[in-house]
């Protein structure tokens, strides 16, 4: 059983009720169901109608004591990962390029959470979300299944962001800010790869220019979708193509995917905090761009 203790503190003189509360910690309905029928919400260690006022500091007690939505383990993985954030509930690791974030078989024991596997030892690890194989950055993974869905309802409504930085070849003029808006589909040429189609799913990009020159840009970048290769297919198809993208960008490749995601923002459960994760671009990365931008290595990581 998963328990989650907390002391509520209110905010802008708000009065809630325990429902209301549980909405508003995103909790889903049925789970909302089976705290009351089986009396696992507590307020003071006590059991009290869904009806009554949670007062400032009163400590909530929820006992998760059903079955989560989900259970899936994974095989112990091989390699070490690079934390950069952990609490009881989650983990937000730093991700590799070239390393799947999960396996596609379950005989598979090479991708991220096969190492958070290993790395959690006593626990499991339940993917949020995920990013591309060649694109690294960070990846936020519970450690319990009862926060994912909680976490999908941040991304639903954008409450969960996260933020990406990019190389881009400058084949046409880009504006110093902008929004794609355009709907991506299958590539009915090649099955590994995405492109935009009128008959596609919605997919909405916000992109910011922090420096430039005739040849290159770097590029700040928040999804405002999750959409497969959606940084990668919108920024080709709008003729600027990550620098080093194997599938989207006719341009030579010499190293890596210069996209890195380096800032989560989310709220943590059962808190309504916000909580602000962020990266350094890796040193292999920093010199490739500073190289194409032909800034000096010593300028300032974009990312301080």
């Amino acid at each position: 059983m998963y328990q989650k203790i907390i002391t509520y503190h209110r905010e802008n003189n708000e009065e809630l009720s325990i429902r209301e509360l549980l909405k508003k910690w995103l909790i889903p309905k049925k789970w909302q169901h089976f705290f009351r029928i089986q009396e696992d919400v507590l307020i003071n260690g006590q059991y009290h109608s869904f009806n009554t006022i949670v007062q400032d500091q009163d400590v909530v007690t929820l006992n998760f004591d059903f079955p989560p939505r989900t259970e899936q383990h994974y095989l112990p993985g091989h390699d070490p990962v690079d934390v950069v954030y952990e609490d009881d509930d989650i983990i937000v690791v730093n991700k590799v390029a070239g390393k799947k974030t999960h396996p596609n078989l379950s005989t598979e024991d090479d991708s991220l959470m096969n190492d958070v596997e290993t790395y959690l030892k006593d626990g499991h690890p339940y993917m949020v979300h995920r990013i591309d194989m060649e694109t690294s950055g960070l990846v936020l993974i519970s450690k319990t299944p009862y926060l994912v869905p909680i976490f999908n309802r941040q991304l639903s409504s954008k409450t969960l962001h996260r933020e990406y930085l990019a190389l881009v070849n400058l084949d046409a003029p880009i504006n110093d800010s902008g929004t794609i808006d355009q709907q991506i589909g299958q590539d009915p040429t090649d099955v590994r790869k995405r492109m935009v189609t009128e008959d596609g799913l919605s997919a909405t990009t916000n992109y910011q220019v922090i420096e430039k020159n005739a040849d290159f840009a770097l590029l700040k970048l928040n999804l405002l979708t999750g959409r497969t290769h959606q940084l990668r297919v919108h920024l080709a198809h709008n003729h600027w193509p990550i620098v080093n993208d194997i599938l989207y960008n006719p341009h030579k490749k010499a190293g890596m995917l210069l996209l890195f995601a380096h800032k989560l923002t989310f709220s943590q459960p059962f808190t309504g905090k916000s909580k602000i994760i962020q990266a350094k671009l890796p040193e292999n990365m920093y010199n490739l761009i500073c190289a194409d931008l032909k800034q000096p290595k010593s300028s300032p990581n974009p990312d301080n």
